[in-house]
Parts: structure tokens; sequence; C-alpha cells
């Protein structure tokens, strides 16, 4: 069982910067891939980033791609994500997710899910 910790949302302003962190409870981190997700009230989970286990793979949602950055730390088990140029549509829970080496931005490749932290971009 993998645990996920997700850290870092908060309220800020459109145009505004948040760099969100996921800390993972494992020993074999290096060996699944990561990917955040969103999810806003009345709407279904959307895909935003993911990077394979090695780092060597990056994909981005066309929502986001240009104004997001996926990276990892294998040696802290974590992953973070570098949100910038924040919009009121990017007003989310940002949910952390481990699974599959390359899993891509295929959820249902995601077998570990984060309790998701808050992301309000205010107007």
């Amino acid at each position: 069982q993998v645990q996920l910790l997700e850290s870092g949302g908060g309220l800020v302003e459109v145009g505004g910067s948040l760099r969100l962190s996921c800390t993972a409870s494992t020993l074999t981190f290096n060996t699944y891939g990561m990917g955040w997700f969103r999810q806003a009230p009345g709407k279904e989970r959307e895909s935003v980033a993911a990077i394979s286990f090695t780092g060597g793979n990056i994909w981005y949602a066309d929502a986001v791609k240009g104004r997001v950055t996926i990276s990892r730390d294998n040696a802290k088990n974590t992953v973070y994500l570098q949100m910038s140029s924040l919009k009121p549509e990017d007003t989310a829970s940002y949910y952390c997710a481990a699974g599959e080496f390359s899993a891509g931005l295929d959820s249902q490749r995601y077998h570990y899910w984060g309790q998701g932290t808050q992301v309000t971009v205010s107007s």
C-alpha cells in the first residue's frame, strides 16, 4: 500500500504561482509513474500532468501546457507540480497518484491516490 500526501495548495490571485508537492510512503517510489489530476466542483476529474518512473517521460494536459512543470525527486520520494500564470479555471482539488511505470495521463493506470489539496485562484 502506498500512501500519498499532497501539500502546497492555497489561495492565489490570477497570474500567480504555486508549487504542489506529493510525498509517498514507499521504499519503491522509483518504480511508480506519478501523476497529478484535478477535480473542480460539479466537474469530472481531469488529468494535469504525469511523469514516468525515471522522469524520462513527461506528459501535460493541453489545458495547462506551458504553465505547469512536473518533476520528481526519487531520493525524497516526492513529486512536484509547479504552476504559474494561474487562471480562475485552475481552481480545483488537486490529487497526486501513483501507478504504472509510464502511466501517462490515463487515470485508469493509477492505483494509489492522495487526499487532495485545494487550489483556489481568485480573480
